[in-house]
């Protein structure tokens, strides 16, 4: 379940800040968490528990005090910096910048190559993102989180919502607009630090995966451009975008994440039961786009499909195998 570092003296919050070979492993780990949550199916928050940093995300997480930034005018002096230094190490903050840079580092990798695939295999892609989902969601199931007419419940709330949010997706019924991007950054939070749905799928869901894919890497595009000197209106355009969906993620963060947190720690089997039935209700939005990039029913237009949906599919649950003694409770 990954090396016990994590919890060794070296690196207890406050204490050595550890080798460069650890830092470099924590960055691995976000890189992981970072491909996890760059497709729909596996969270970053499952990577994150294999590989055994998920309580010390956790904690870091819910350390972090924006408190913090009233040392900045103190700044200026010896003793402002040597305190702003300490809450830092109580935040645990060094490993969530290291973290997240992997993280980031792979969703703007895997954006670009998710951003050709959708252009120009787009049925597909939208099949192997269908694979991923149903494996997921039959990995998950197996954990018997649906025994009781409650769990039951909770399972048709989370099939329903989904399956109806994500038809009104396929129908183009939910706009790219700032107050979706927003909402969909604070629920899509949830998946980056949570084991189950990774933070692609609420953005399938909500039908704003094609939309955010494109417009990072306009984003990125256009922030090389600013670098060399030039401002562009597409640089402002698209950033917009991107700092209201970093807006809303860290609302979640603050926000829906602690609450789902506060779910699973009161009613864990419920809420599980309840994600994990999101993922099989949003399998209507890929099914339609594949339906609907398909021509015609030929073994040249269908093998490719089908094909891409048992790769992803074998994905998931050959991660499931070899991870078999995780313990999710």
């Amino acid at each position: 379940m990954g090396d016990d570092s994590e919890t060794s003296p070296q690196w207890a919050v406050g204490r050595n800040t550890g080798r460069l070979r650890d830092w470099i492993v924590i960055y691995l780990k976000g890189l992981a968490m970072g491909l996890a949550d760059s497709v729909p199916g596996v969270s970053g928050g499952t990577i994150a528990l294999i590989t055994g940093i998920y309580e010390r995300l956790i904690r870091a997480i819910t350390r972090l005090d924006p408190g913090v930034l009233e040392v900045v005018p103190r700044l200026s002096t010896r003793a402002g910096c040597q305190e702003l230094l300490e809450r830092l190490r109580e935040m645990d903050a060094l490993f969530l910048v290291v973290l997240g840079t992997g993280m980031l580092t792979a969703i703007i990798s895997v954006s670009r190559v998710a951003e050709i695939a959708l252009e120009s295999f787009r049925a597909p892609t939208f099949a192997f993102f269908f694979g991923l989902i149903a494996a997921s969601a039959v990995a998950l199931y197996e954990r018997q989180w649906i025994a009781t007419p409650g769990r039951v419940g909770a399972a048709v709330a989370g099939f329903t919502v989904a399956f109806l949010v994500s038809g009104a997706a396929a129908e183009g019924l939910l706009p790219n607009s700032l107050p979706v991007v927003f909402l969909a950054g604070a629920i899509a939070i949830c998946g980056m630090i949570l084991p189950g749905i990774s933070g692609a799928f609420i953005l399938l869901l909500l039908g704003q995966y094609d939309f955010m894919v494109e417009t990072l890497n306009g984003f990125v595009d256009a922030l090389a451009d600013l670098l060399g000197g030039s401002v562009t209106a597409q640089f402002v355009s698209e950033g917009t975008v991107v700092v209201t969906f970093i807006g809303g993620a860290f609302t979640g963060l603050f926000s829906v994440a602690y609450a789902v947190k506060w779910a699973l720690e009161h009613y864990r089997e419920a809420t599980f039961a309840f994600l994990v039935s999101l993922m099989v209700g949003a399998l209507r939005f890929p099914a339609a786009e594949v339906l609907a990039e398909t021509d015609a029913v030929t073994p040249t237009a269908v093998l490719p499909v089908v094909a891409a949906a048992v790769v992803g599919g074998a994905a998931v649950l050959l991660l499931d195998w070899t991870t078999a003694d995780i313990d999710y409770d």
